[in-house]
């Protein structure tokens, strides 16, 4: 037991010293219980909790939550491009920067406050169960919100920035467009007329995936590249393929299949006789990306 502390205790100390100091970023034990302790409300303690009480009316939180992680969503972009992408990266092989420089420190930064925007966001399934849309919780919805910020905490943890950081920006640059959607959704039947593209933002999530996968490839076909960290050069890639193909089984089931069509398009099918039926709703943080 010792000597696992130890290799423990030797491992960590390989982590940038730089972000050691920001919230939940001490230690990998704190976050593993906050997901532990969300999976646990999720899938128990929260449906027993729920079982025999009415469902909250969230409307105004859910619509003040949404825009509020709009404009979360929006500075981190922002951030994101003025810390490197926009001032200095190329696009492909770029390492790390483990300076004091200003923009090295920004992109440290930024990248936290992307990491701690995922523990933000775990409050969409929270909502779910407050409000008793137990169906909303799939494998999907559940694996992004609790494995994958687990997964983008270690990035943060000892490589925040460089050619990792680019699915983070891409990633925020979709739940700007996401969170709005749910924002005007939540927002009552006078804002439905404006929600027909409910289907392109599945479709957006999906670009993203690829565009991702093929900034992310780069680094196989380049003859020498400095980025320290390959292993999360493999888990961006992976990630990406796996997400793109249960997006893609979403899209089918959901649009395909004609399980989720927006409501313009629900009416008309039910004007031209066609079985498809939705209750007519549209509810917050449906299934999304990384």
């Amino acid at each position: 037991m010792e000597g696992i502390v130890t290799m423990y205790q030797d491992f960590m100390k390989k982590a940038d010293p730089r972000i050691a100091d920001y919230p939940l970023m001490q230690s990998p034990f704190l976050v593993m219980g906050i997901l532990l302790g969300y999976v646990y409300f999720v899938l128990s303690l929260g449906p027993r909790l729920m079982a025999n009480r009415k469902p909250f009316n969230l409307k105004k939180f859910m619509v003040l939550y949404n825009f509020f992680l709009v404009g979360l969503s929006l500075y981190i972009v922002y951030e994101f491009l003025m810390a490197g992408w926009l001032t200095g990266y190329t696009w492909r092989c770029d390492p790390v920067d483990f300076s004091q420089d200003p923009k090295a420190l920004r992109m440290v930064k930024v990248a936290w406050l992307f990491v701690f925007s995922k523990f933000i966001e775990l409050t969409d399934t929270v909502i779910f169960v407050l409000r008793k849309k137990n169906e909303q919780v799939t494998f999907l919805h559940l694996f992004h919100h609790s494995v994958l910020p687990w997964s983008w905490w270690w990035g943060a943890k000892f490589g925040p920035g460089g050619m990792g950081s680019f699915h983070a920006m891409i990633n925020s640059m979709v739940h700007v467009v996401m969170y709005f959607y749910y924002g005007l959704s939540a927002a009552g039947p006078a804002f439905q007329k404006y929600l027909w593209w409910k289907k392109h933002i599945t479709a957006i999530q999906l670009v993203q995936f690829v565009i991702v996968s093929l900034h992310i490839s780069q680094y196989y076909f380049m003859p020498s590249c400095q980025y320290q960290f390959p292993i999360f050069i493999h888990l961006i890639w992976i990630y990406g393929t796996i997400f793109f193909i249960l997006f893609s089984n979403f899209w089918y089931q959901s649009y395909t299949k004609g399980k989720r069509l927006p409501r313009v398009a629900q009416q008309a099918a039910q004007h031209n006789g066609s079985s498809v039926h939705e209750n007519g709703t549209v509810t917050n943080g449906k299934v999304k990306a990384n």
